[in-house]
């Protein structure tokens, strides 16, 4: 690896998250992310981002791995100027959870913003883009489309 793009990796690390608790580097797949919300064991009922109580029956959650895997449920791309830094045009969806009965809200891959199709198949990605409310560089989750969605 050369040393230029090992040290951009290096400082990418070093990011904070955009918010604490809503991603971790996956314990089964090395080098991917997954999301972290919350699970209501009472009603059965997951959120994103977790909140300490369920918002149906008010017990108490844990934290649980809501996955990396999802589809486009729908989609918008925005051409106003972007909040926080975030690149323009930006597209953001409702992406449906493959591992949990969970709708969530998110950021897409701001290079693929032109290939975004409803139902296509996505995965969470990590990295450096934009900044936080501190106006901070920070690492923010954004979802990838997979790249058997092109042959569709």
């Amino acid at each position: 690896m050369n040393t230029l793009l090992q040290e951009t990796m290096t400082k990418e690390t070093e990011l904070p998250p955009v918010v604490n608790n809503i991603f971790a580097p996956s314990a089964e797949n090395p080098g991917q992310f997954e999301l972290i919300g919350g699970r209501c064991d009472a009603c059965d009922d997951y959120s994103f981002p977790r909140s300490e109580h369920c918002c149906h029956c008010h017990a108490d959650t844990r934290k649980v791995s809501l996955g990396t895997d999802g589809t486009i449920y729908s989609f918008t791309v925005v051409r106003t100027k972007p909040p926080l830094e975030l690149p323009q045009p930006y597209a953001v969806a409702y992406i449906d959870l493959e591992d949990v009965p969970l709708r969530v809200f998110c950021l897409l891959d701001p290079a693929q913003t032109g290939d975004a199709i409803i139902g296509a198949s996505v995965r969470l990605s990590v990295g450096p883009l934009g900044v936080n409310n501190a106006g901070q560089h920070c690492l923010r989750p954004f979802f990838q489309l997979l790249l058997n969605n092109r042959d569709t």
